[in-house]
């Protein structure tokens, strides 16, 4: 049960950031959650994510591979979660199309029956490319005719 807990957890993650829910994405996290050496808690990740995704239009964040080994207390855990973002960057009027390739390190807490993000949670860029075009330009792509364009959503 704590392992499909954890990974609906990560998979939270991704959709309440792709739908700048930022009350969902710091209810993901413990209250004492540690943003650096000197800031704490759920308000100051509050500021963090608001500040960070003013930055970025749409984003897309597919979870893949995901590792976790939960302690012998079943209280604890730790994770390993491969990421690949595709990212507007430089808002929504930007052109400019990122794709991230990242890793991130976390710790899992089991507090009142829930799993959340632990503490400290590692955010590794394996890598970040722009790619030649933004998606967002296409036509429509009036699927199932066409595979290729945009679609409805």
């Amino acid at each position: 049960m704590a392992y499909e807990e954890i990974r609906q957890l990560a998979a939270r993650y991704s959709v309440a950031l792709d739908s700048r829910d930022i009350d969902a994405l710091v209810d993901l996290y413990v209250p004492d959650v540690r943003i650096s050496r000197t800031l704490s808690g759920r308000e100051a990740l509050r500021q963090l994510f608001d500040q960070s995704l003013r930055t970025i239009g749409v984003s897309f964040l597919n979870i893949g591979t995901h590792l976790i080994d939960v302690d012998e207390s079943g209280e604890t855990a730790t994770g390993v979660v491969y990421c690949r973002g595709e990212i507007q960057d430089g808002g929504l009027d930007s052109d400019r199309w990122i794709t991230h390739l990242i890793q991130y390190h976390d710790t899992y807490s089991l507090l009142d029956g829930r799993w959340y993000f632990g503490a400290n949670r590692k955010h590794l860029l394996v890598a970040g490319y722009e790619q030649g075009s933004s998606p967002l330009g296409l036509p429509p792509a009036d699927w199932p005719k066409s595979q290729t364009g945009m679609g409805s959503l």
